[in-house]
């Protein structure tokens, strides 16, 4: 079972650029929110990621309900690779919208800063609101298809070793890879007043280069997008799921004989003296020309049992 748990694990990774992109949600766009004006009093940055569990809850039962069943009756069927290609393109479009809202907190604070009555030019922390809900949007295309192909894909021993193996391509793997590219991004997000970090506040905020992390996100997602639309990639993962789909279809065939079998092979050698290469029927035939009809009896394990009419052939 170790090539496909390999395939599994090869499979998995295809969603890594989108959960890049996810993993944004507690870290960029925390500190982008940080710096803008909160809702109704009470709504901050950190009460925005309720946002994406709703737009999970949302677009997971529109999409389940409505957008699946209508491909299947036209008997269309998105590849795997297609999935994890719509949920990288959906985060994509969370990324591009968050450097709209960064251009709109740059634009707001060079042309309000000075008006008090507009907050020091702050924008409200709900313009970050389309973010959350494309990339929760993303997640039912790209998370639950590399669960499906997880738990499908695997045989019967394997399950809960490629489950593992999908929640670390999920969780582990781009966690790493965005502290790596925090570290080799660190410029961005230091502040021109005294070379530090400390962006919570708008001014220092507008002199950093936030904008351009989000630029290699991009970057980052777009490759996601081709690499799942490579036609090779997407053979190689109908393939999969092809061979695994045949070996849950095809029954394993047990190297037990069956009872008949058994009582067939295990006939008395009393009641035939036929080579062991004859038939049953043959044996039955031997039998009633040499004793009559007389019940053919069977042994069982230790007991045997020959016909009454032997007999004669014991007192002979």
């Amino acid at each position: 079972d170790s090539l496909p748990v390999l395939n599994i694990f090869l499979i998995t990774l295809l969603i890594v650029p989108f959960c890049i992109a996810y993993s944004q949600m507690p870290t960029t766009f925390i500190v982008q929110g940080t710096v803008m004006r909160t809702a109704f009093g009470f709504i901050d940055t950190a009460t925005m990621n309720f946002l994406d569990a709703l737009s999970v809850l949302i677009f997971g039962h529109l999409t389940g309900s409505y957008l699946y069943p209508a491909l299947a009756r036209h008997n269309i069927k998105i590849p795997t690779t297609y999935k994890f290609a719509i949920g990288s393109a959906l985060g994509a479009l969370a990324i591009l919208w968050s450097l709209f809202v960064e251009h709109k907190i740059h634009h707001s604070y060079n042309t309000n800063n000075n008006d008090d009555s507009l907050n020091g030019g702050r924008i409200s922390v709900l313009w970050q609101g389309p973010a959350y809900a494309l990339i929760g949007w993303g997640e039912i295309f790209a998370v639950s298809a590399a669960y499906e192909v997880a738990f499908r894909a695997s045989s019967p021993q394997t399950k809960a070793l490629a489950s593992a193996i999908n929640i670390f391509c999920i969780g582990g793997i781009p966690n790493v890879l965005c502290l790596g590219l925090y570290h080799l991004c660190h410029g961005f997000f230091l502040n021109s007043r005294d070379g530090t970090a400390h962006i919570t506040k708008l001014d220092d905020y507008v002199t950093a280069h936030v904008g351009n992390y989000f630029v290699v996100l991009l970057g980052i997602l777009a490759f996601g997008i081709g690499i799942n639309l490579h036609p090779t990639v997407r053979d190689y993962v109908d393939g999969v799921e092809t061979r695994a789909a045949e070996a849950i279809r095809t029954p394993v065939q047990s190297r037990k004989k069956g009872r008949q079998q058994r009582a067939a092979d295990e006939l008395s050698p009393l009641l035939s003296s036929s080579p062991a290469t004859s038939t049953t029927s043959e044996k039955k035939s031997k039998h009633a020309k040499d004793f009559g009809q007389q019940p053919l009896l069977y042994k069982m394990a230790s007991m045997r049992a020959g016909p009454p009419s032997l007999a004669k052939y014991q007192q002979n």
